[in-house]
């Protein structure tokens, strides 16, 4: 086993709880590709997502809940996405709180929103566990579903680098999806 090999397999659940906070899709993606690989096992991967999207958005709905004058709260009220998602959140609290994580542009200013809004702490919380559960186990096995797509285009694809490569490329791919998507929203950011 290499020591990169060696490095994901030690620290790679810890790199994913944190990430799949920060970063989301790539991380956890990522995370079933290495799971794909037998360098980390894919419930691990799943419990880490599930728990480091917990964490993050119940963060994100008590700064909102409980800052909502702060600067930091007031910058994301101005943006028109913020809006948006209100209006969103007052048709479909229940749908909404399941499908923000899988919109890209929406993650971190979604649970913010939540928290300005009359949804309760409780139910939010409840809703954002099984959201979570769900959104973790369906992008890290799209992860370790491409990992298998990429071992069946042949042995060049094999390597660690490569596979880095493939994961540099999907997330531009995916980047320039939610600038496109955030440009047509028409938010600023």
């Amino acid at each position: 086993m290499t020591h990169v090999n060696l490095l994901i397999s030690h620290y790679g659940l810890i790199a994913i709880l944190i990430g799949a906070g920060i970063e989301g899709e790539t991380v956890v993606a990522t995370g079933g590709l290495f799971a794909h690989r037998g360098l980390l096992p894919l419930p691990g991967v799943m419990a880490a997502a599930a728990i480091g999207s917990f964490t993050a958005d119940q963060i994100f709905f008590h700064l909102g809940r409980h800052f909502r004058e702060s600067r930091v709260v007031s910058r994301m009220r101005q943006r028109t996405t913020f809006d948006r998602t209100i209006r969103t959140v007052e048709k479909y609290p229940v749908g909404f709180v399941f499908a923000f994580r899988f919109m890209w542009g929406l993650r971190t200013v979604s649970p913010v929103a939540l928290g300005t809004t009359q949804i309760g702490a409780g139910r939010f919380a409840v809703l954002n566990l099984l959201a979570a559960i769900v959104w973790a186990m369906a992008i890290a096995s799209i992860g370790y579903l491409f990992s298998g797509t990429l071992k069946a285009l042949g042995a060049h694809m094999r390597t660690l680098e490569h596979y880095a490569l493939a994961i540099v490329a999907l997330a531009v791919l995916l980047g320039g999806a939610a600038w496109l998507i955030r440009r047509q929203w028409g938010g600023a950011g």
